[in-house]
Parts: structure tokens; C-alpha cells; sequence
């Protein structure tokens, strides 16, 4: 990414979380903890659902790619993070911005499209369960992953490409810890009413079409439960909550940043915490806390990690 000569600015400087050193310390290993809690908790998902027979489903086979997708969306910004609060300057080059945004909107993105992929999953797994095999094979499967990559490398091609001819005369200041569109845009020294508009409607707008349908699509689905009784209907429900709880954590803080004005609120920072560091952990506690399946396959794996480290040790 050559940023040729249309800018003078060579890096942008992020805004400090606290002036006090003493509390970016202890800012850094809390986390820390959470970001490691995030890697090991997705990583064990990936691994019992690769190991564990009973998970070679296609439920499973979703969830496990959302796992991974969790890992690579927290590892664009957490280390760096990490680093720059341990750090007297905090700065990024304007090729490292660049490429930041662009891996944050691609795994962003394709998240977005896999949410979507793991309701219709749902969808028709209560609704046509007599066809569901036959429907979810596993040509299928991997046709709907790649789809949703390709959907999330399409809409981070597009703003990329849009921003790369921005002129940065200064100030370089962002008014966050990592590089995004609405804050870096903002630093351009030329009109950008008409991108502002774009990424409104391209991010916002469209992220809130997708929360609404997504949310009316687990609606029919929960109305279409009530048809179910005893264990498969418990079962069922506590599937579609985990996801509805996912959808919400992941949807609500992408509509507060994108789908407004590029102008900074005090909540701003929170919210990308949350987004960008809380959320990435949350996920596997939710998946795993009301999967009784998951559960044991954690269980099991835990127990054959037991027997191979007994028998190494023997």
C-alpha cells in the first residue's frame, strides 16, 4: 500500500485510554487475561469440534469456524493494543492503518455473513428436520463458509479502495486505540460528505437490515418451537438464545459506530472494548455454558489430554 504523495502524514498517533501509567498497567493484564481467555476458550471449541465425532455436524462445523473467526477479529487489534499501553507513543504507520482496516472490515464483514449462515442452519434444522441431512450436506457447509469470506473480502476491498486515495495533511490524531473508518476519515483533508454517506448506508444501514431480519428469522423460529416438548424442545431453545445472544453482542455495537454521523461520544471508547475485546471471549462462554453436547465433548477431551499426559509422564 503506497501511500505515494497525496499525503504528508507517514503515521497516526492513538488516543491514550488514561494518562496515568500506573492504570495502563493494570489495564494491560486485565487484558491480557481476556485476550488469552479469548484465544484459549475459541481454540478449545476448534479442537473438540475437529476431535469429537459426535460434533461432525453441521451446527458444529459453523460453530467451529465462528471460533475461528473470533480469534483472528481479536488478534487484529488486541496485541498492538497491548503493546501501545505498555508504550510511551502510541502510533501506527499509515500502512499499517491501512492494513488494519482492511483485516478488521474482512473478518468483520465475513463474521456478519456467518451469523446469517448459522440462523438459516437453525432455520432449517426446526423447521424441515426431515430434510435437513439431505439439505446441509457437506458441499453445502463449505459453499456457505467460503460465501461468507468472500462477502466479508468483497465489502473490505470496497471502503479500502475508497480510502486508500484520501490526502492526511494533519492533524494525525485518532480518537481510539486501533484504526477504523469513521475516525480515520475524519483526519482527511478534503471533503468527505459523500464517503461519510457511503459508509452510513454500506455498514450502518445494512447492519441494521441484517440485525432487524436476523432477529425476525429467530423469532419464527422460536414461535416454530412451541411445537416441540420435553428434551428436544429444551435443547432447541437453548441452541437458538445462545445464538440470539451472539447476534446482539456482535450487531448492537456495529450499528452504535457505523450507522451515525463520523462525529466522536463519550461512549465510543466503551463500546469498541467491548466489540473489538469483550465480546470475542463472551462467545465461547455462551456457546459452551447452555450446550450440554459441548459440554461433554469438552469433558472428553479434557479427559483424553488427562490420559496422554498420565501416559507421557508414565
Amino acid at each position: 500500500m503506497n501511500q505515494g504523495n497525496h499525503t504528508s502524514v507517514k503515521e497516526f498517533v492513538f488516543q491514550e485510554l488514561t494518562p496515568f501509567w500506573e492504570l495502563e498497567c493494570v489495564l494491560f493484564v486485565i487484558f491480557l487475561v481476556v485476550y488469552v481467555a479469548t484465544v484459549v476458550g475459541n481454540a478449545l471449541i476448534v479442537v473438540a469440534v475437529t476431535y469429537e465425532p459426535r460434533l461432525h455436524t453441521p451446527m458444529y462445523f459453523l460453530l467451529r469456524n465462528k471460533s475461528i473467526l473470533d480469534i483472528m477479529f481479536s488478534t487484529i487489534t488486541v496485541p498492538k493494543f497491548l503493546v501501545d499501553l505498555l508504550s510511551k507513543k502510541k502510533a501506527i504507520s499509515y500502512n499499517g492503518c491501512m492494513a488494519q482496516i482492511f483485516l478488521f472490515h474482512f473478518v468483520g464483514g465475513a463474521d456478519v455473513f456467518f451469523l446469517s449462515v448459522m440462523a438459516y442452519d437453525r432455520y432449517l434444522a426446526i423447521a424441515k428436520p426431515l430434510h435437513y441431512v439431505s439439505i446441509m450436506r457437506r458441499e453445502v457447509w463449505v459453499a456457505l463458509v467460503v460465501a461468507s469470506w468472500i462477502g466479508g473480502g468483497l465489502h473490505s476491498t470496497i471502503q479500502t479502495i475508497l480510502m486508500l486515495p484520501l490526502p492526511f495533511c494533519g492533524p494525525n490524531i485518532l480518537d481510539t486505540f486501533y484504526c477504523d473508518v469513521p475516525q480515520v476519515v475524519k483526519l482527511a483533508c478534503t471533503d468527505i460528505s459523500a464517503l461519510e454517506i457511503f459508509v452510513i448506508v454500506h455498514n450502518g444501514l445494512l447492519t441494521l437490515l441484517m440485525f432487524l431480519l436476523l432477529l425476525g428469522s429467530y423469532t419464527v423460529i422460536l414461535m416454530m418451537l412451541q411445537s416441540y416438548s420435553g428434551e428436544g424442545w429444551n435443547k432447541a431453545l437453548s441452541t437458538c438464545t445462545s445464538h440470539v445472544m451472539v447476534v446482539t453482542l456482535h450487531f448492537v455495537p456495529c450499528i452504535y459506530v457505523y450507522c451515525r454521523p463520523f462525529i466522536t461520544l463519550p461512549m465510543d471508547t466503551a463500546i469498541s472494548l467491548n466489540n473489538t475485546i469483550i465480546t470475542p471471549m463472551l462467545n465461547p462462554m455462551i456457546y459452551t455454558l447452555r450446550n450440554q453436547e459441548m459440554k461433554s465433548a469438552m469433558r472428553r477431551l479434557q479427559r483424553r489430554l488427562q490420559a496422554s499426559e498420565n501416559n507421557a509422564l508414565g
